[in-house]
């Protein structure tokens, strides 16, 4: 049990760090561990979360004590926020880097489902596993056509790179994104703490994507980063619709720093690198003091006890990156077939023709998909798709190892039509 309102912080005057300080040493592409890469880019998204939630609490703000007040924490979430992304070495290539945010989404997406006490929240979870995971099999196979290189030089062989739900099946009309939200008081904390992360870290995603799939000259890799680009926002959609939406502000300054208490303690425990370590530790105790002051201020300002919000004050168990491989292989075997109408999920051959499912992807496929081009351009180049099947053949005999041919969109269209 770790509580972090029993636990003493770094005054907020002493927590103001130089140049030298934020421009951190970055890890080592070849030696860095896969889930020391993780957690560095699960830990960018938290920040800046915490920094853009800020700038949205303050234009919605009007007592100008509360401004500087919450001007003074995002100064020192954004400074956190350089030290955490600069870990990042500048010689992983945008593609390697990207490899690393698909396994967060993976194994993340994985852990929070297999730890979510919440039926329906675990369904939410599940169904964008599988876009997730096909997601990172599209970029392997970029890498491999674009650099020539495996995608288990970077993510090892802690998550298996194989066939999901196929990308051009994952658009959908946005009335179909949204879900049932939940109630923060009345949540298991575990769920509360689940859809904090998932949110951070999904919107980052999307930020990456937005920023930096254009910066490839092959017209294929772009095209690839806008088409899942765009899923990536349907994910934010589809994932932030579970968050309560009646909290006021200042209950969710309070959640956020209770929240990036869970993420620096978790992420402390685990991490194999002395140094990084020794950063998360030192975050950590950056947190403890926000989340005090935090506190003050709604009870300054509203008149509210925090404690009759908080979800617990202390934390039981950890967030921790670890191989989902079983688990994964069984939500495909499963669920492979679902897609969303409204906030529920249905196998998509219950949909008729005349559902809006259909014409979205008609509008959006018209012609080509170049998640699908990736495939066919890798093997022409290479003579098969790649993938990294640790575990044996596909669970979905439909997505197994077409013989250079994508049996993956084959499978799935054939449900489809």
């Amino acid at each position: 049990m770790f509580n972090p309102l029993e636990e003493k912080g770094i005054p907020l005057e002493d927590q103001l760090r130089n140049w030298s300080e934020l421009n951190v040493e970055p890890y080592d592409k070849n030696e860095v561990h896969p889930y020391s890469r993780t957690r560095g880019i699960l830990l960018n998204g938290i920040e800046v979360e915490a920094v853009m939630f800020s700038h949205q609490m303050a234009r919605n703000t009007l007592d100008p004590d509360v401004k500087k007040k919450i001007a003074w924490l995002r100064r020192i979430e954004a400074q956190q926020q350089k030290a955490i992304n600069w870990l990042i070495p500048g010689d992983e290539t945008t593609i390697e880097v990207t490899l690393g945010y698909e396994q967060v989404a993976v194994d993340l997406t994985a852990w929070l489902a297999r730890h979510e006490p919440d039926p329906y929240l675990k369904q939410v979870y599940d169904f964008a596993l599988l876009e997730d995971f096909d997601h990172l099999y599209r970029y392997a196979n970029l890498y491999e056509m674009i650099e020539g290189k495996k995608a288990e030089q970077v993510c090892q062989d802690l998550t298996e790179i194989m066939p999901g739900r196929p990308t051009c099946f994952e658009h959908r009309d946005p009335a179909d994104e949204i879900r049932r939200p939940m109630t923060a008081l009345a949540a298991d904390p575990q769920s509360v703490l689940n859809a904090l992360t998932i949110v951070s870290g999904e919107q980052q995603t999307m930020n990456f994507y937005m920023n930096i799939g254009n910066r490839y000259q092959e017209p294929v890799a772009r095209a690839t980063y806008a088409e899942i680009g765009m899923i990536e926002e349907q994910h934010v959609t589809h994932y932030e619709s579970i968050l309560d939406p009646a909290a006021s502000w200042f209950e969710n300054l309070v959640l956020h720093q209770w929240h990036e208490c869970w993420m620096y303690w978790s992420c402390s425990q685990d991490e194999v690198d002395a140094r990084v370590r020794r950063l998360y530790e030192l975050h950590l105790a950056m947190e403890i003091e926000q989340l005090r002051l935090a506190c003050e201020m709604m009870k300054s300002v509203e008149r509210r006890d925090p404690m009759e919000i908080l979800p617990a004050p202390g934390f039981e168990r950890p967030l921790s990156f670890q191989s989902n491989k079983e688990y994964v292989r069984e939500i495909l075997a499963t669920q492979i077939d679902l897609t969303a109408k409204d906030s529920v999920f249905v196998p998509i051959d219950t949909l008729p023709n005349s559902d809006r499912y259909f014409e979205y992807q008609r509008r959006v496929n018209d012609g080509w998909s170049p998640t699908e081009e990736v495939i066919r351009q890798n093997v022409e180049k290479n003579g098969r798709e790649y993938r990294l099947e640790t575990e044996g053949p596909h669970p979905v005999p439909g997505l197994r190892d077409a013989g250079g041919r994508n049996g993956a969109t084959t499978h799935y269209a054939d449900r489809a039509a």
